[in-house]
């Protein structure tokens, strides 16, 4: 019975802290949303004034192609909240859901210049400029929002693991040498500081996702 009774207390708090932490106007899950830094993206609560925020991961540089032929770098989005992920045109599996999903990521915030799209081809060597535009023409992709990448293989799968940690928090290290292939959605806000990951399968996943751009939009 005290077994019982303790799951049920911990049960009920963590109702109470979730709803004490629900942005009524945005609707997201929390007034703020917290910093992830490390491949396990255990999630690090703090002001977004605080003296230690400077000292927090951030990406790094980077310089890529994108499907219009314009050179597409960390600049582009400077003071910008963007989504990012990693696909392949040829995916005949998640990528075309993944996709999907973001198109609705787009016609959320198509007229927002604040929030931009940006999706990493993890298969450059077939992923051309040309192949890439006629992949977001095939979707209705807006350049002007939504940046579909190709350029260095190592670099890209570096970024991903190392910088984005989009598979390592499956609990699986992998070589640059292993294909990259993830379903997973990458939050990254003004200072290029991770601040959540979403699974880009889930339209439930989604949904929390554009919550919780509207609460960043907020900080």
């Amino acid at each position: 019975m005290k077994k019982y009774s303790l799951v049920v207390v911990n049960t009920l708090f963590l109702i109470l802290f979730l709803s004490c932490k629900t942005d009524k106007k945005t609707g997201s899950r929390v007034t703020e949303l917290p910093y992830y830094t490390e491949a396990t993206f255990t999630p690090l609560w703090m002001n977004d004034k605080s003296e230690f925020v400077d000292t927090l991961h951030t990406i790094p540089n980077f310089s890529f192609i994108d499907q219009e032929g314009d050179v597409i770098t960390n600049a582009t989005f400077k003071d910008k909240i963007y989504i990012t992920n990693f696909f392949f045109t040829s995916c005949p599996g998640i990528c075309p859901k993944m996709t999907s999903n973001m198109t609705m990521l787009q016609d959320e915030f198509i007229d927002d210049s604040d929030v931009l799209l940006l999706s990493h081809s993890v298969t450059p060597e077939t992923d051309s400029v040309s192949v890439l535009k006629n992949y977001a023409k095939e979707y209705g992709i807006d350049a002007d929002k939504w940046h579909l990448v190709t350029g260095n293989q190592q670099e890209i799968y570096s970024l991903g693991r190392k910088s984005y940690f989009v598979e390592e928090d499956l609990g699986i290290k992998k070589s640059d040498d292993e294909f990259l292939h993830t379903e997973n959605f990458v939050l990254i806000d003004k200072e290029r500081h991770i601040r959540g990951i979403y699974n880009g399968l889930n339209r439930a996943s989604i949904q929390q996702l554009i919550l919780d751009i509207k609460a960043l939009k907020k900080e």
